[in-house]
């Protein structure tokens, strides 16, 4: 199990019935990373990732 799997797993127990829109989660990381800079990277290639999700061509 990575780490990452722990918040993964809390995230799911807290809020796994609700549903969300993208622009709800955008909204999101831009606020986690204005407060966390140094994950800009990460995030921007998950964001990219999500977004291309069904792209044939990747």
């Amino acid at each position: 199990m990575y780490f990452t799997d722990r918040g993964i797993e809390e995230l799911v127990e807290r809020r796994g019935e609700e549903e969300v829109s993208v622009l709800w989660l955008g909204e999101r990381l831009r606020e986690f990373v204005d407060l966390n800079p140094e994950f800009e990277t990460p995030i921007e290639r998950l964001a990219t990732w999500l977004a291309r999700l069904d792209d044939e061509d990747d």
